[in-house]
């Protein structure tokens, strides 16, 4: 490991560090495929009414993180809430790939830096800003990180097959809600990103280190806009919401 000026920049690869999932969690009878769905009343709403049962749970100061599983078209699904921010759904990303779960869609919404995108408008990430420090623990300094090219391709497989309309984006990830400045907005929109969010440049690194596929589907949802921020009343779409999880589950199962 050289030393830098910065040391999140002090990227060491190597493969085994000290506290290691693979050695706190064993493997156990757990799905292949799962949904990080940041929804938590999607998740409610399908142990209420589609049977869907905690298989295991991860734990922290925090509480109790289950790990749920529901039947999708007689096939086994898993699926579990990230929580917020690129640290915690990384590591909780992490314990489900030490469970067994391989391949995973994430179904989420995200601040749009084009008020001509509507709230629900669908956008998947071909690559993420690295905006904040969990990929730096994971793969070399970059500027960004893409999307697994297998998730793309089975996301994109599913919007076609239903006729959605989407749009292909960068995304910036950042770590600091309250430090999205006119400056770094106006930056990254010139670079091609459409949306912000919190988490995608952590999964994408964390799956690529661990040899898994992780691919993402956003909503636009607040319009994060120099002088017009607007909220939007995002996160009472409900439909929206649920079709994303299930979409999500559809692609997952296309990889």
């Amino acid at each position: 490991m050289n030393e830098a000026k910065y040391p999140i920049l002090e990227f060491d690869g190597t493969r085994r560090a000290i506290l290691e999932p693979a050695s706190l969690i064993k493997p156990g009878d757990v799905p292949e495929h799962c949904v990080v769905c940041f929804f938590s009343e999607v998740i409610d709403w399908l142990v209420e009414t589609h049977q869907a049962r905690v298989i295991a749970r991860s734990v922290s100061e925090m509480g109790h993180h289950p790990l749920y599983e529901v039947d999708f078209e007689g096939r086994r699904l898993a699926f579990f809430h990230p929580g917020i921010g690129a640290p915690l759904a990384s590591a909780l990303l992490e314990e489900a790939i030490a469970r067994g779960s391989r391949k995973f869609i994430a179904c989420g919404g995200c601040g749009v830096l084009d008020k001509t995108i509507a709230v629900g408008h669908l956008l998947v990430p071909v690559a993420a800003i690295r905006d904040e420090g969990t990929s730096y623990h994971y793969l070399p300094p970059s500027r960004e990180v893409a999307q697994n090219p297998r998730a793309l391709a089975a996301i994109e497989s599913v919007m076609q097959r239903h006729n959605l309309d989407y749009m292909l984006t960068k995304t910036w990830t950042t770590d600091a809600i309250y430090r999205e400045t006119p400056e770094k907005v106006k930056r990254y929109l010139a670079e091609g990103c459409l949306a912000v969010e919190m988490e995608a440049a952590a999964f994408f690194a964390v799956a690529e280190f661990r040899g898994v596929d992780f691919g993402q589907i956003l909503y636009g949802g607040d319009a994060v806009i120099p002088g017009e921020w607007d909220g939007r009343t995002w996160t009472s779409r409900s439909d929206i919401r649920r079709n994303l999880f299930w979409l999500a589950a559809e692609a997952a199962f296309a990889l």
